[in-house]
């Protein structure tokens, strides 16, 4: 989770979308979860179709509500679908964005009931606090998203078996939840989210990396991507998700399906001493 989350009185669609009025402008004349979206691709009333089809809308629980849960907030009940949202000091606190937003603030044992995309972003170290069986109440082929990052000397402290078994965060992560995860947005700056979509075809269209073992849920996740206005590439398994942890050259880049690709490619698997505990 990279970037930074600033008060959203005008939020204007970015370059190529439609610009006419500010999200909260838009939300407020269409309602809160009607508004049509910057892709401009579908309209809320009368869709039909599948979890993972563009533009169909789905429950989706976020858990944290920082700089990335609150911007993907912001984003995706934009797009019409339905957001419970959570964080560690309690639904009264996030008063502010589910005005703004129109999404439903809850506990985080109540944020994935239901679910058919759970959100988990919180810090690395936060991760064995989360309620034991976080994910029982979700739909049953759930894609859980994992946007962590270990920053051992900055935030988290050490892992051991990150240390020294040489697990991939998200599986360490994956342990700890006891369910698949999909990583994605661990490297993408937060105000990304609200700046940088672009339609299809966009030559400016930044790539986002997506590592999974859950080859479905992996194909929702890239739907969901694609219809956030961005790109993605296929980065393997959670085996594989070493190639975009922090210090890797795909970690904060800002580029195109074949830069990423070819960044992915390029990564070494020695975790640089910067992110070592």
């Amino acid at each position: 989770m990279r970037g930074w989350s600033p008060a959203r009185e005008q939020i204007r669609p970015p370059r190529g979308w439609p610009r006419s009025t500010s999200l909260r402008q838009s939300c407020s004349r269409s309602g809160r979860n009607g508004w049509h979206g910057w892709n401009g691709w579908h309209e809320r009333a009368g869709r039909t179709g599948t979890p993972g089809e563009r533009g169909f809308p789905m429950k989706i629980g976020i858990i944290g509500a920082g700089n990335i849960g609150g911007n993907l907030t912001r984003r995706l009940t934009a797009l019409g679908h339905e957001v419970s949202v959570a964080n560690s000091r309690g639904p009264e606190t996030l008063k502010a964005l589910v005005e703004e937003t129109g999404a439903k603030a809850v506990t985080a044992a109540e944020a994935a009931k239901g679910a058919q995309v759970v959100v988990v972003t919180v810090p690395l170290k936060n991760v064995p606090d989360l309620p034991a069986g976080l994910l029982d109440g979700a739909a049953e082929d759930v894609a859980v998203i994992d946007t962590g990052n270990y920053y051992p000397q900055q935030r988290d402290g050490r892992i051991d078996a990150i240390e020294d078994d040489g697990l991939t965060e998200s599986r360490w992560t994956e342990q700890h939840l006891g369910h698949r995860v999909v990583k994605a947005f661990n490297g993408t700056f937060a105000q990304d989210l609200l700046e940088r979509p672009r339609p299809a075809g966009d030559p400016e269209r930044i790539a986002v990396p997506v590592a999974s073992d859950d080859e479905a849920a992996k194909r929702v996740v890239r739907a969901l991507i694609d219809e956030l206005g961005f790109d993605t590439v296929d980065a393997g398994g959670i085996d594989d998700s070493w190639r975009q942890q922090p210090g890797t050259p795909v970690y904060g880049l800002r580029a195109g399906v074949e830069a990423v690709t070819r960044a992915l490619a390029e990564a070494s698997p020695e975790r640089p001493a910067a992110h070592r505990a």
